[in-house]
């Protein structure tokens, strides 16, 4: 997605994959400044250790808790901030690391796209609250919907969402479980597990809690494979139902941007997805 966007644009960049251990993040993100990357992408566990190891905050991150992109910043003789690549003879006095969350916003982004679904007044059940699901829990409550349910298999974590929720957005009815009467009928299931990752893995769905019939619409957060059980089932019911491919995408596209300064190709790069995720 990213080296198809670079190319797009003419940028003589390379956007590579490296595995970190927990313990050597902070080693790995001092290297990469080293270096002179330009920035970097953070994936599980990673998102939630990095808000602490970072020397400045987007607003992005501050809100939604959590960073998966970093831009390294160098500091000019006059002292203001710019990317290291915009440094042509002098080499910046400092480097930074400033740190974005760009999932947020791509999780609204993909729903409306892909489930043509606007959140305001919506009823929705979100199962699992590790970093994917805090984030998305409250990134939902900022967009008004009427009520939250929250599913995980440790009660302490939605208990701490739920705190969170009613001091940042007290409108919002946040449920500690599957949704009851009078709220039986919601608009939107969310996975943000990572349950449907394996084939063998059980739904994250407990269907003798809720039922199919309860909910008009399913997003998968999973986008590898194409096609959940979650999602398989769903459809079968006569759900509405998208994987977590445009997340990805939008999450993505962003990210490129705060780099580059750029305006990301979109259809470059969902279409450079498709064929590497997919083989479309």
């Amino acid at each position: 997605m990213q080296n198809a966007a670079f190319a797009a644009l003419g940028l003589d960049w390379r956007y590579l994959a490296f595995e970190v251990a927990p313990e050597n993040l902070r080693a790995a993100i001092e290297g990469a400044k080293v270096m002179g990357f330009a920035g970097l992408n953070l994936t599980v566990p990673h998102k939630l250790l990095a808000v602490n190891l970072m020397d400045a905050l987007d607003e992005s991150a501050r809100v939604w808790g959590a960073v998966n992109t970093i831009r390294f910043e160098g500091r000019t003789p006059q002292s203001d901030w710019r990317p290291p690549g915009h440094f042509e003879k002098d080499a910046p006095v400092e480097i930074r690391t400033v740190g974005f969350n760009t999932d947020a916003d791509a999780l609204v982004n993909a729903l409306r796209a892909d489930l043509q679904l606007e959140l305001s007044g919506k009823k929705v059940l979100l199962l699992g609250a590790g970093g994917a699901g805090r984030t998305a829990a409250l990134r939902l409550a900022a967009e008004n919907v009427s009520a939250l349910f929250l599913v995980n298999r440790t009660s302490s974590k939605i208990l701490e969402i739920q705190q969170e929720i009613k001091q940042k957005f007290p409108a919002v009815y946040v449920g500690l479980d599957y949704p009851k009467p009078p709220h039986s009928e919601i608009d939107l299931l969310i996975n943000a597990t990572s349950l449907g990752l394996k084939s063998d893995d059980p739904s994250p769905l407990d269907e003798k809690l809720f039922s199919f019939r309860q909910t008009a619409a399913v997003y998968d957060m999973i986008y590898r494979p194409s096609a959940t059980a979650l999602l398989r089932a769903a459809r079968s019911a006569g759900c509405t139902t998208a994987n977590g491919l445009g997340m990805l995408l939008y999450q993505g596209a962003r990210a490129f941007e705060i780099w580059t300064g750029k305006t990301a190709p979109l259809e470059v790069m969902r279409r450079a997805l498709e064929h590497n995720i997919y083989g479309l």
